[in-house]
């Protein structure tokens, strides 16, 4: 065949495969919008007053029917505790190797003063803080940070490449080196009574805390377990639950929340089955000691998101995949699935330990805390990544361990839209300064979707964690009541939601965020020995939780004062950097950079999805409709009314 022919033939191939991959991805869409972005309906009456009534819920909503919807506040021991020489504050502080000498120096230091303390403060764990392996972990690092790109966004891979701005972070962990006293976190530990008397003051009745296993278990247990046990630690741990309890508040404990001992991750951490033998010596530790005051257990918190960034990705603290773990990891045999398997495992040992010795008068109550988030397609080939996300952390791990839970913790914050491998940053929708798109509606749509799936169990659920990074506060007011509203309306539905929890009380160490994003009710000033100062959120959130309502000018008062805001066009911190396509980088910022607040209507049951974004969508719809009108969207209230051209 003449060449001429040959390619001629070859451009044909080529257009009808690309004909045929538009098509099959446009069916795959229309699919996918008819199942998960069509508008909600909401059951609640939006006319009346109150809007909702936690108090006045139908007695299937709750485990028995003497039972109230609770409200709680939830914090874990890597973001509050001080005196603690965890993995955490290791990757914060990893040193290059000419300073690992002077660190050694230091750490003897350190662990004469906690011992000195003897109230159980952190004792000197096994590994030295900076990287030990010397230039080998140096040739690691940027496959982590690739690989986190990956999940979280992209890397950067050129020095011209533009961005928005901002002060970008040279270390693991952003906007920690140039904070004050970082290290202290919140002093939970030395003054756990700070953060109880405001948590309180709240009207709560569940707190949600954790016991960390790096500060029980300093060592690994090889040859005398007792030796290997930090006994202090343990009863100091059961005067802060007791304390917990002197401040009127029922306990939530959480045994594992993203921080592995430095000893477990040496040797390959939840990858291999001895961590599960290690965890239950732990888990044993636990519940003989504390139960009789524990009324909730989360056994694991978001199992798949620490797997995903500590043993793919290699961006959180034990993992440092290589190359071909990276490579394998989401195949069935591959190191995602590997780790889950032993959580599992030890999970379902951990709940049957809990229930066969708890010392608590009432039934142990066990669950799990697990992340959800919205997910959507940001262009036409982007469905597939969706659902291949959707498969891997949705459903999963919850099968593996079903029979084994008496609640479903679900920790959610909002949306994310996918493009490719990593994060869009949608221009027109409202963001948390870390990033994840603000969308009430989500939460409806996942619990009514677990429970379908899970409702022939008859487990309940729980909302372990939902809260938003907002230092001005102006967010943070209404997406409280328009994700308790979601709540509200899912119960209405007949799924049975037993409480919720804020996350979180005090603004704290956000992971591999450092304390840049600004989660808490209230705000503190870490250059003035951690002052606190409730923010406006805290006393709305104050007047929810003790009257069990959410009244019409509250809502309506809350969002007014957002709108007035993006109406004026005021700007707050964003700590993801966005290149000028639009794509989210991997990893925080050490300051941020200025985001304008969004003029949309993103409340419950008001949101409208937006068909896809992709140049392809765009030009298909140009197509389709070749003279557009104008169309005005108009969101009114009691005492403001605006319209938004599109």
């Amino acid at each position: 065949m003449p060449w001429p022919a040959f390619l001629a033939v070859a451009a044909k191939l080529i257009v009808l495969a690309a004909a045929a991959a538009t098509a099959a991805n446009a069916a795959s869409y229309a699919r996918f919008r008819r199942r998960h972005l069509r508008r909600i309906r909401s059951p609640i009456d939006e006319s009346a007053d109150p809007v909702a009534d936690f108090r006045s819920l139908p007695s299937s909503a709750t485990a028995a029917e003497d039972d109230d919807f609770f409200f709680g506040l939830a914090t874990a021991p890597a973001h509050v505790e001080d005196r603690l020489d965890d993995a955490w504050l290791q990757f914060a502080t990893e040193q290059s190797v000419d300073d690992k000498e002077s660190m050694r120096n230091q750490k003897q230091v350190d662990a004469v003063m906690a011992s000195a303390g003897g109230d159980g403060g952190s004792q000197p764990s096994s590994r030295l803080r900076g990287d030990e392996k010397g230039t080998d972990g140096e040739k690691r690092k940027p496959l982590r940070v690739a690989m986190e790109a990956m999940l979280r966004g992209f890397e950067k891979f050129s020095e011209g490449e533009e961005s928005s701005g901002g002060d970008n972070c040279s270390h693991n962990v952003a906007a920690w080196h140039n904070v004050p006293c970082p290290q202290e976190r919140l002093k939970f530990w030395s003054d756990p009574d700070t953060e109880l008397k405001l948590a309180k003051e709240t009207g709560i009745s569940v707190f949600r805390m954790g016991v960390d296993w790096t500060r029980i278990m300093p060592k690994e247990p090889t040859e005398d377990f007792k030796s290997s046990v930090n006994f202090a630690a343990l009863e100091r741990y059961r005067w802060i639950i007791q304390r917990v309890h002197e401040h009127g508040m029922k306990v939530m404990l959480t045994l594992f929340h993203h921080s592995l001992p430095p000893w477990a991750g040496e040797y390959g951490g939840w990858r291999m089955e001895k961590t599960a033998n290690y965890f239950m010596d732990f888990v044993r530790l636990v519940v003989d000691r504390v139960s009789d005051l524990v009324d909730y257990w989360v056994i694991f918190n978001e199992p798949h998101v620490f797997v995903m960034l500590t043993y793919c990705a290699g961006a959180w603290p034990g993992g440092d995949p290589n190359a071909i773990e990276v490579a394998t990891s989401a195949l069935p045999t591959g190191v995602y699935n590997q780790a889950l398997h032993w959580m599992a495992v030890a999970h379902a040992e951990a709940y049957d330990y809990v229930h066969s010795e708890s010392k608590n008068a009432m039934m142990p109550i066990v669950g799990v805390s697990h992340h959800v988030s919205f997910t959507r397609p940001y262009g036409l080939f982007d469905v597939a990544a969706v659902t291949i996300a959707n498969s891997m952390t949705l459903f999963p791990f919850i099968d593996s361990i079903c029979d084994k839970l008496d609640f479903i913790g679900i920790n959610y914050y909002g949306q994310e839209v996918i493009s490719g491998p990593g994060l869009k940053h949608v221009e027109n929708d409202e963001y948390s300064e870390s990033g994840r798109g603000v969308y009430p509606d989500g939460l409806f749509r996942i619990l009514l979707k677990f429970n379908e799936r899970y409702k022939s169990l008859n487990i309940p659920f729980i909302i372990t964690e939902n809260g938003v990074s907002d230092e001005t506060d102006l967010i943070r007011k209404p997406y409280i009541l328009e994700h308790l509203l979601a709540i509200y309306a899912a119960i209405l539905m007949g799924v049975r939601v037993l409480g919720y929890l804020f996350w979180t009380t005090s603004d704290n160490w956000e992971w591999a965020d450092g304390y840049g994003p600004k989660f808490g009710l209230v705000s503190v000033d870490r250059a003035n020995n951690l002052a606190r100062k409730p923010r406006p959120s805290y006393y709305l959130f104050t007047k929810v939780v003790t009257t069990g309502k959410i009244t019409r000018q509250d809502r309506t008062s809350a969002w007014r004062e957002l709108q007035e805001a993006a109406i004026q066009k005021k700007t707050r911190p964003f700590y993801r950097e966005v290149d000028k396509h639009g794509r989210m980088y991997a990893g925080g910022l050490d300051r941020p950079i200025e985001r304008a607040f969004v003029l949309r209507d993103w409340r419950f049951g008001h949101y409208e999805m937006e068909g896809l974004q992709d140049p392809l969508s765009r030009f298909v719809r140009c197509v389709m409709r070749p003279f557009p009108c104008k169309k005005i969207h108009y969101i009114e209230d009691d005492a403001i009314s605006y319209s938004i051209s599109s």
